[in-house]
């Protein structure tokens, strides 16, 4: 009977792909709040600040052309990353997202330059890539527990760790080729 049920339910799940994948992200969902330090109203803050600070910016009309920003939030600290063509968009990125609530600390990473190139965005993405594979490899660390923005080939790590976890993490970094400069933004719980 149950051998019948588990079928039945493959086949459901087949045919009705939507369901599945409600089902999948969710399962997927539980497991980052469970390897996650932050508790899941932190997940929840930090998710609404990067939101409405990218609804800022996007809502703002002088920062529609020659702009590329990235807003990476973790436990109140907001990274800006990216290009702004004029130190003035940069400004008013910066103005639009100080003041969003539960932003504690706002770090200022953007360049004053034209937006990166696609070519430039995908190299990115890569380092991001072998820079969370060689954490996910390194002995002792929880590798969900560090969050890896990059940008123009600079990688930021962002985590709530123990001083150690964030020196192995930052050594298992330098080992990877193509990593121009590793930016710390750590909080240390010890």
């Amino acid at each position: 009977m149950r051998l019948a049920l588990g079928a039945l339910l493959l086949i459901h799940l087949v045919v009705s792909p939507g369901c599945a994948a409600v089902i999948v992200a969710g399962g997927a969902t539980a497991a980052v709040v469970a390897n996650d330090r932050r508790t899941l109203g932190v997940l929840i803050d930090d998710e609404n600040i990067e939101i409405k600070a990218r609804a800022r910016i996007a809502g703002d009309e002088t920062l529609r052309e020659n702009v590329h920003v990235n807003v990476t939030s973790l436990n109140g600290v907001v990274l800006l990353s990216g290009e702004t063509a004029a130190a003035e968009q940069r400004d008013r990125v910066l103005a639009r997202t100080r003041d969003v609530p539960g932003v504690r600390r706002t770090v200022n990473e953007i360049r004053i330059a034209a937006p990166a190139p696609f070519a430039s965005r995908s190299h990115d993405t890569l380092l991001t890539t072998k820079v969370k594979s060689r954490l996910l490899a390194t002995e002792n660390l929880d590798s969900a527990n560090v969050k890896v923005v990059t940008e123009s080939s600079v990688v930021y790590l962002m985590g709530l760790m123990k001083k150690d976890e964030a020196e192995k993490a930052t050594e298992a970094t330098r080992d990877v080729g193509g990593v121009e400069r590793i930016v710390k933004l750590f909080e240390y719980l010890d």
